[in-house]
């Protein structure tokens, strides 16, 4: 075993990375960096990445640079080409780093908003806690490597009508960037986070975000997730949630760039009467890969859960979908919904999707399903029989698939990004009225 452990990758993958200056309680650090040391890079042998391989990102060789800023970077740069609303709050990282230099907003009032290496070590004692590290290695790797990360604690009965926007931009080459986040939504607040990641001049470069999040007893929090990283650079993100009864947790996930993205969803509704919304889309082409893995714990009853993911997959792209909703003992009068769609654009793309549920209440209304299809000729033909080309008649379709996921999206500002993105991508138009 030792032998084993010896010849890991592990090592060779970490040995270059400066350990984090975050104040994280000890007991977590120890805990992490023993993970560290007994497992490897997982496998496709591994059902959780069955159909994912990490070797191009074990293979990133990095020299130091997970740390390193200095990119010519500037406000109007950020507030033209990365800032998704101009409103509300806006925190800029490169590499991991906290770049106030280019942050700008006025604070709410009613929240405590600052970098987790300002934080004291007393602020950050629950970190962690409901973070997965055995078996995890990401989560272990972000644990004792984070570079920095934001803490955003929103007190009881606080509104934030503004929306609250952490960019992450990668730069550089051989870049691993590890990313902290944690969220905490007060009793009866509501609040609103665009979360999204680029890349600027970055090459073979690899960002691993964690995030976790509390929701309070009747509280309200919607999270804008914007992956549009550029080719040739890797992303896993993971998010651990525990909502609270009677609160009410949305998250809207869009990919939309980058070679290799694996999202990790994690959600614990550990109270009644609690709404749960995920919403996804994915849109690839080249030799793009895309996995997302969900899991929505229902631990308490009168709760529901409304989960839709749509993937249009071109060239010789790969997705993946793993959606499991689990229903435990007592969790009685659940509605849980799950669905996943995808279009394929070539017979060289490639979906592996498993919907899963498992349920062990007997009063419940649960469905799960999961379609994977090409364009309707007849219908292509249609439209193209009144005037239209063909190409658009194609992006026409897309749209329209995709749309029922995009109107999820209930801030105008991400969505309008969200779609000025897809434009200048694949020539489509907008259907954003």
């Amino acid at each position: 075993m030792n032998e084993l452990i010896q010849d890991s990758k592990i090592n060779s993958f970490v040995e270059s990375l400066p350990k984090t200056k975050i104040p994280f309680n000890n007991e977590l650090i120890v805990n992490a960096s023993t993970v560290l040391k007994s497992i490897d890079f997982p496998t496709t042998r591994s059902e959780a990445w069955k159909y994912t391989r990490l070797g191009r990102i074990k293979a990133i060789s990095a020299s130091g640079q997970s740390a390193r800023v200095g990119k010519n970077l500037s406000r109007e740069l950020i507030k033209d080409s990365y800032q998704i609303s101009n409103s509300g709050l806006t925190f800029v990282y490169e590499n991991g780093v906290f770049r106030s230099d280019l942050s700008s907003g006025e604070f709410p009032k009613g929240a405590t908003i600052k970098p987790l290496t300002g934080c004291a070590k007393e602020e950050l004692t629950s970190v962690g806690q409901t973070i997965q590290l055995e078996n995890e290695l990401f989560n272990s790797l972000n644990t004792v490597y984070a570079i920095d990360g934001m803490s955003i604690d929103i007190e009881d009965g606080t509104v934030i009508n503004e929306p609250i926007q952490l960019i992450h931009l990668l730069t550089g080459k051989n870049t691993i960037a590890n990313l902290r986040n944690v969220i905490r939504i007060g009793k009866f607040a509501k609040a609103e986070i665009m979360q999204s990641f680029f890349a600027l001049d970055a090459e073979n470069s690899f960002a691993n975000s964690v995030t976790e999040i509390n929701v309070s007893e009747n509280a309200h929090l919607s999270i804008h997730k914007l992956q549009s990283e550029t080719e040739g650079n890797f992303h896993i993100s993971t998010e651990q949630v525990e909502q609270a009864k009677d609160s009410t947790f949305t998250i809207n996930t869009i990919t939309l760039d980058g070679t290799f993205v694996r999202n990790n969803l994690n959600i614990s509704v550990n109270g009644i009467n609690a709404t749960t919304n995920l919403n996804g889309a994915y849109i690839l082409k080249g030799q793009q890969h895309v996995d997302n893995h969900t899991c929505v714990d229902h631990k308490a009853p009168h709760c529901n859960s409304n989960e839709l993911y749509k993937g249009v997959i071109d060239d010789k792209s790969t997705a993946v979908f793993n959606g499991k909703v689990f229903v435990r003992k007592d969790a009685q009068k659940i509605n849980a919904f799950q669905s996943n769609a995808n279009v394929l654009l070539s017979d060289l793309c490639t979906v592996n999707s498993k919907p899963e549920l498992e349920i062990y209440a007997d009063d419940v209304k649960c469905s799960h399903g999961s379609t994977t299809g090409q364009l309707d000729e007849e219908a292509v033909f249609y439209l193209r029989a009144r005037g239209i080309s063909e190409k658009t008649a194609r992006s026409l379709m897309i749209e329209a698939f995709m749309a029922d996921v995009l109107e999820k999206i209930e801030n105008e500002d991400f969505l309008k990004y969200t779609q000025s993105k897809l434009n200048k991508r694949f020539n489509w138009e907008s259907i954003v009225e």
